[in-house]
């Protein structure tokens, strides 16, 4: 499991690595992606412990037949997730802001915590964390699943979106709903979050009752919608998400009350 203590790393040089490039994530050689404990290259930036032994993460160009992300997060053992997810986010970070946004100059980056600093203006960046609410749509024993036009073929989902300034998470599961779907929801409970590193995203689960079962799919952001019962279902998402987690969850407790 990862530690997130970084402030104990501050003068830490070696330990395990993990390669991120432009297309993917470096295999180590024995089907993983923690490369062998060394001493660390010039611009490895610790993110924790992982087992008790530190663990960096390395921006680089990469090659070309390195496997992507989803690839390792669909194939690694679970725990592995906050590991895969915090090191693509800390390489976005560091490499989408190298420069100040309020006067330009280059940052200089802390040691000991996820800080960069301008040195001209004092202006301080931190990883960008977007907050999102994921919503699974229910009315009686059926889910409503959608599918965008970005989705591989055959695959529907949950309704997802983000959530806007001063707006509360369940406001957002609410404007989100209708206007993806024209769905209004009666009652909202939460259910759990994920942190999802595409590229930055909070996901925070919910359930939402329909008050109606009429769709009418905004036809931008969805392509189809429709409600599904337990034994109809479409291809669904990767078992790492938690869209997965959402439906397979409410499936439990469906198969329960029969």
């Amino acid at each position: 499991m990862l530690t997130r203590d970084i402030r104990t790393l501050a003068n830490c040089h070696e330990g395990y690595l993990i390669r991120i490039g432009e297309h993917g994530i470096a295999d180590n050689g024995q089907g993983g992606i923690l490369q062998p404990r060394a001493r660390w290259p010039d611009g490895a930036i610790a993110i924790g412990y992982w087992n008790e032994v530190p663990v960096a993460v390395l921006p680089e160009q990469g090659d070309e037949q390195w496997l992507p992300a989803r690839h390792w997060l669909g194939t690694l053992p679970e725990k592995f997730f906050g590991l895969v997810s915090t090191a693509l986010q800390i390489v976005r970070w560091s490499q989408d802001h190298r420069f100040c946004g309020r006067c330009g100059t280059r940052m200089r980056r802390r040691s000991g915590e996820f800080m960069m600093a301008c040195p001209a203006c004092s202006f301080r960046s931190y990883p960008r964390i977007s907050p999102c609410i994921i919503t699974l749509v229910t009315w009686r024993d059926q889910l409503l699943l959608a599918r965008s036009p970005r989705f591989p073929t055959g695959r529907f989902s949950t309704l997802a979106g983000f959530i806007e300034p001063g707006e509360s998470a369940e406001e957002a599961v609410r404007r989100e709903v209708f206007e993806e779907v024209g769905v209004r929801v009666g009652r909202v409970s939460y259910f759990k979050s994920q942190s999802w590193p595409m590229p930055h995203s909070f996901m925070m689960g919910f359930y939402a009752e329909a008050a109606s079962r009429d769709i009418h799919i905004d036809g931008v952001e969805i392509e189809a919608a429709d409600w599904f019962t337990a034994d109809q279902l479409p291809g669904l998402p990767p078992s790492y998400s938690i869209s997965s987690a959402l439906i397979e969850n409410f499936l439990r407790g469906s198969a329960t009350r029969e």
